[in-house]
C-alpha cells in the first residue's frame, strides 16, 4: 500500500503546488487589478455601485449556466467517459457542443435584457442617470457570459486529463489586459473617481470594453493546451445514445442550487446598494457592493490559493474513488482536504482578523483611510468564516462525486436562506452598518450548512472519524492565537514609533503577518501537527543541499 499512496501523494502536492502558484499570482494581479479599480471609480461613491453592479452581471449568469453546473458536473462525467474505448472524445464533443449552443443564446437574451437586469439588481432609490451609466456598462460587459463559459468548459477538460497548470495560470493573463485598461486612465490624464454624470462614451469604452477583453483571452489561451493533450472539437449535434441523462440530471441540481444562491444575492445587491444610497444622502462614508466585493476578493486569497488548489486535485480522484465505490480512499481524501488547507487558513484568519485596516488601506491605495475603514467589519465578519467555507466546498465536491446533486442544492437553499435574513437585518440597521451584517450572514449561513452536510454525509459513508480534524484544528487555533498576540504587540510597537499611513502601514503589516505565519507554524509543529511538515518540507525539498547546510 505505501509504495501505491506515495506516488499519489507527490502527484497531489505537485499539482497543488502548481495550481497555488498560479493562484497566487492570478490574485496578486487581480489586487492590484482592485485597487487600480478604486482609484478608477471610487470606493464609496455611486459611480463605484454602477460599475459593479454591470460587471457582476456576467458573473451571476456565468455561475448560473456554467461555473456551478459545469464545475460539478463535468469532472465525474469525463472521469467515467475517460474509460470508453475512444478516450471519451465523442462524450466530450458533444457536451461542448450542446453548453457552447446554451451559453451562446443565454449571452444574447442577457445582453438585450441589460436595462431591466440593472433595475433588478439596483436599489429603487437610484435614478436615471446612475441606471443609465450602469446600463451602458452592462451591455459592453455581458459578452463575457459565453467566455467565462467556455474558459470553465475548457478548463475543466484539462482537470479531468490530469493538466492543471494552463487552467490556473489563464486568469493571471486576465487580470494583466484589465490592468492595462485601467492605466490607460491614469496615463491619459482622465478624471478619476469622476461623478457619474462625468463619464464620458470613450472612458465607458475602455472600462468596460477591457474587461470583457480580458475574459475573451483568458478562454482562448486554454485552446493550445488542450491541443497538445490530444484533443480535437468536433460538433456533435446529436443527443442519441449520449450518454448525457446522468450529466443532464446533475446538472439540473447544480443549476437549481446556483439559481437558489444568486437569487439571494439579487437582494445582497439591493441591500448593499441601498446602503450606499443612504449613506451618500447623510453625507456619511459607508461600505456598499463596491467595498463588500473588495472585502470578499480579499476573503478568497487564501480560499482560492489553498482549499481550492487542493480540492481542485483532489476532486479527480474523489471522482475515480467514487465510481470505485472506494468509500475508504473518499473518507481519506476528505481527511486530507480539511487537514492540509487548515495548516494554513487558521493562521491566515487571525492575521486577517488583526490586520484588516492595515491590508484594505493597502489595497484601496486610492482611497482615503476613512473610506477603507468602512469596509473593515465586513471583511472581518467573512474572515472568521474561511475554514468552514473551505468544508463546505470541500463536502458538495464530495457529494458531486458520487453524482449526488440533490443534497448541494438542499444545502445551498440552508446558506441562502440564512445570509438573506442577516441581509435583512442589514438594510434595517445604519448604513455604516449594513455590509458587516451581510458579512455575518455569510459566515453564520456557511458554519450551519458545513456541519449539516458533514452529518449528512457520515449518513452515507457511515463513521467519518473527524475526531483527529477536530484536534489538529483546536491546536491550530492555539498555535495561532499565541502567535497573533505576539503580533499584536509588535504592530503596536512599530506603529508607535513609524505611524500606520499608506507606506508604513503596509510593510508593517506585511512584517507582522508573515511573523504570525511562521510563528504559527513553528507552535503547531511544537504541538505536534504532523501537516506542518507535509506543508514546509515540499518547500524545503527545492532549497540544493548544500545551501541548507550552509544555512545551518
Amino acid at each position: 500500500m505505501a509504495s501505491n499512496s506515495q506516488p499519489s501523494q507527490v502527484n497531489l502536492a505537485r499539482s497543488s503546488a502548481i495550481m497555488a502558484a498560479g493562484t497566487l499570482a492570478s490574485r496578486i494581479l487581480g489586487l492590484l487589478r482592485n485597487s487600480l479599480t478604486g482609484a478608477v471609480v471610487g470606493a464609496t461613491i455611486l459611480a463605484a455601485d454602477a460599475w459593479n453592479a454591470a460587471n457582476t452581471l456576467p458573473n451571476i449568469f456565468n455561475m448560473l449556466l456554467a461555473g456551478g453546473v459545469l464545475n460539478a458536473v463535468i469532472v465525474p462525467q469525463i472521469v467515467k467517459a475517460l474509460r470508453h474505448a475512444d478516450g471519451g472524445q465523442a462524450y466530450v464533443n458533444r457536451l461542448l457542443t450542446i453548453a457552447m449552443a446554451m451559453m451562446g443564446g443565454a449571452t444574447v437574451l442577457a445582453t438585450i435584457s441589460s436595462p431591466l437586469l440593472i433595475r433588478l439588481f439596483t436599489d429603487e432609490g437610484w435614478g436615471d442617470p446612475e441606471r443609465g451609466l450602469a446600463t451602458a456598462f452592462a451591455f459592453l460587459c455581458m459578452p463575457q457570459i459565453f467566455f467565462y463559459g467556455l474558459h470553465i468548459l475548457l478548463g475543466q477538460i484539462l482537470n479531468a486529463k490530469g493538466k492543471f497548470a494552463a487552467y490556473m495560470w489563464s486568469p493571471a493573463l486576465a487580470n494583466v489586459i484589465s490592468i492595462a485598461g485601467l492605466l490607460w486612465f491614469v496615463l491619459t490624464d482622465q478624471p478619476l473617481q469622476a461623478p457619474v454624470e462625468d463619464w464620458t462614451p470613450l472612458m465607458i469604452t475602455v472600462l468596460a470594453g477591457s474587461a470583457t477583453l480580458s475574459i475573451v483571452a483568458q478562454a482562448v489561451v486554454l485552446i493550445p493546451p488542450l491541443r497538445s493533450a490530444g484533443f480535437r472539437f468536433t460538433p456533435i449535434w446529436s443527443l442519441r445514445g449520449s450518454g448525457l441523462g446522468a450529466a443532464t440530471r446533475m446538472a439540473s441540481w447544480a443549476f437549481a442550487a446556483v439559481l437558489v444562491s444568486q437569487s439571494g444575492f439579487i437582494i445582497t445587491s439591493r441591500v448593499l446598494t441601498g446602503a450606499t444610497k443612504r449613506a451618500s444622502e447623510g453625507g456619511l462614508e459607508a461600505a456598499g457592493l463596491f467595498g463588500y466585493q473588495n472585502a470578499f476578493l480579499l476573503f478568497m486569497l487564501p480560499h482560492s490559493l489553498v482549499t481550492v488548489s487542493l480540492v481542485t486535485a483532489l476532486f479527480t480522484r474523489l471522482s475515480h474513488a467514487a465510481v470505485d465505490r472506494d468509500r475508504e480512499a473518499v473518507v481519506a481524501d476528505l481527511h486530507r482536504g480539511m487537514r492540509l488547507p487548515a495548516v494554513i487558513l487558521i493562521p491566515a484568519t487571525f492575521a486577517m482578523v488583526l490586520l484588516a485596516p492595515l491590508i484594505l488601506q493597502a489595497l484601496l491605495f486610492g482611497n482615503s483611510r476613512a473610506q477603507t475603514d468602512t469596509m473593515v467589519g465586513v471583511l472581518v465578519a467573512m474572515v472568521i468564516g474561511l475554514v468552514p467555507y473551505g468544508w463546505l466546498y470541500l463536502v458538495q465536491r464530495v457529494y458531486y462525486a458520487f453524482e449526488d446533486g440533490a443534497t448541494p442544492f438542499f444545502l445551498q437553499t440552508i446558506v441562502t436562506a440564512i445570509a438573506t435574513g442577516f441581509n435583512l437585518l442589514g438594510a434595517f440597521r445604519p448604513a455604516t452598518e449594513t455590509a458587516m451584517w451581510v458579512g455575518v450572514g455569510q459566515t453564520a449561513s456557511n458554519v450551519v450548512a458545513a456541519l449539516l452536510g458533514l452529518w449528512l454525509l457520515q449518513a452515507k459513508l457511515g463513521p467519518l472519524r473527524l475526531g483527529s480534524v477536530v484536534q489538529q484544528n483546536l491546536r491550530l487555533i492555539v498555535a495561532a492565537a499565541a502567535a497573533t498576540l505576539i503580533g499584536a504587540i509588535v504592530m503596536g510597537v512599530l506603529i508607535a514609533f513609524f505611524g500606520d499611513e499608506l507606506v508604513a502601514g503596509t510593510l508593517i503589516g506585511g512584517v507582522v503577518g508573515v511573523l504570525i505565519l511562521v510563528l504559527s507554524l513553528v507552535g503547531a509543529a511544537r504541538l505536534r501537527v504532523s501537516e506542518v511538515s507535509e506543508t514546509i518540507n515540499p518547500l524545503l525539498a527545492r532549497i540544493p543541499a548544500g545551501r541548507r547546510r550552509a544555512g545551518h
